[in-house]
């Protein structure tokens, strides 16, 4: 992110209001993330950087960036590493935390030995990358409440090379981020808002745990954005629906709290009429976004309704005249086209993860027998383009479920 240009403070303060306003639109919190981090990088000149949100009395990594070594493409199975950090003095993101002061520093491998703090270099020495310059900076809310760190890597000069923060960046970049931390807490409780919805379905099914809507919400973004970006979709609508697939997917099954016990408990394979009511799944999801107010609600809807719809039809519900209805009756399945594009995103990140999970009534399967499987279902369960998306995510498919075990 090399700059060429030194605009006003009149003019950053001016762009940093409107990328606020944009943050103010968005839903999920990794979205957040990837924004916030994306236009600090830009106020600041910075090739890299990373967010890590707060967990209690640790920092838990959040989001990353880094020009130089994912080429501008994403950061792929990296964006789901798994770690955390103390709130303490030791490290550069807990001191910033710990103290709430913005830390600046010119090179991460010459520290004053004053300082409490000191660089860990075990990133560089696996991924070869050098970190120089570094400014890192608390997430606090007005209320002065921390939500996150977000440290910025190696400012960029006009010709590309590593330099030191400029005294714009110092300033423009805190300001930008306490009030894009609001934004970031906003996120953090819409996320908690759905995994509250998901602990009450978990009450009724045990299988419907918070950690594998997240695993599903997580696959059908990855999967939409590779496949909005081979097909060609703009850049902004991309970010725009993979900001909401993630939590829509999410509450894919949420229907199931209308579904008997004795039905969604039991340990063994269901008679046909269990099955059909457990079909009936579907409609209880679709209901409970029938009064759409929002596109989120327009496509947690279409996902409630669809995500057990097959692509060479046979699927369920199939096609409903009154959603609201007091008796439905299912028709002929959809197919093709005819399902939602979220809605077969989410019936195959759904599908993979069910066969790879244990549930009261199978065991896992090992991942050469489910990858085989959805291979074998390409055209027939699953749209066979996103089954080509699917295979070629894997690193990444495989990341975000070792990201959200159990």
């Amino acid at each position: 992110m090399a700059h060429t240009s030194s605009p006003s403070d009149y003019d950053i303060t001016a762009r940093i209001l409107r990328r606020i306003d944009e943050l103010n639109h968005l839903n999920d919190i990794d979205t957040i993330l990837d924004k916030i981090l994306y236009e600090a990088r830009r106020l600041s000149h910075a090739d890299a950087g990373s967010i890590f949100i707060r967990e209690n009395e640790n920092l838990r990594f959040g989001y990353v960036h880094n020009d130089t070594l994912f080429s501008g493409k994403g950061a792929g199975e990296a964006l789901y590493a798994d770690f955390s950090i103390p709130i303490n003095d030791h490290s550069i993101v807990g001191y910033a935390a710990l103290t709430g002061e913005t830390v600046v520093i010119d090179n991460a491998y010459r520290i004053s030995s004053e300082r409490p703090f000191s660089f860990n270099p075990e990133y560089d020495r696996k991924s070869g990358y050098i970190t120089r310059s570094m400014l890192t900076i608390p997430l606090m809310t007005f209320h002065g409440r921390l939500v996150g760190v977000m440290q910025l890597i190696n400012a960029l000069n006009a010709e590309g090379r590593v330099t030191t923060f400029s005294e714009e960046a110092r300033r423009m970049v805190p300001l930008f981020a306490n009030n894009a931390a609001v934004a970031v807490d906003r996120g953090i409780m819409n996320r908690e808002m759905i995994l509250r919805m998901v602990r009450m379905a978990e009450l009724r099914d045990p299988s419907e745990t918070g950690a594998h809507v997240q695993r599903v919400g997580a696959y059908s973004a990855e999967i939409y954005q590779l496949w909005a970006e081979k097909n060609g979709i703009d850049s902004q609508q991309i970010k725009r629906e993979k900001d909401l697939i993630r939590l829509a997917a999410m509450l894919h099954d949420v229907g199931k709290v209308g579904i008997p016990d004795q039905i969604l408990k039991k340990p063994a394979q269901l008679t046909d009429a269990e099955y059909d009511m457990m079909k009936q799944h579907t409609i209880f999801g679709g209901r409970l976004f029938a009064g759409r107010t929002s596109h989120l609600d327009e496509m947690s809807m279409d996902i409630a309704l669809g995500h057990h719809e097959k692509w060479s039809g046979g699927g369920y519900p199939g096609r409903i005249d009154d959603l609201m209805a007091p008796e439905i009756h299912m028709r002929a399945p959809k197919k093709s086209d005819e399902i939602p594009l979220s809605a077969r995103i989410v019936a195959l990140a759904d599908v993979y993860d069910a066969m790879r999970s244990a549930r009261c009534y199978k065991q896992a399967w090992d991942d050469d027998r489910v990858l085989e499987t959805i291979q074998n279902e390409a055209g027939r369960h699953f749209d066979p383009e996103l089954v080509a998306v699917f295979f070629e995510l894997l690193p990444v498919i495989k990341a975000i479920g070792n990201r959200f075990p159990g």
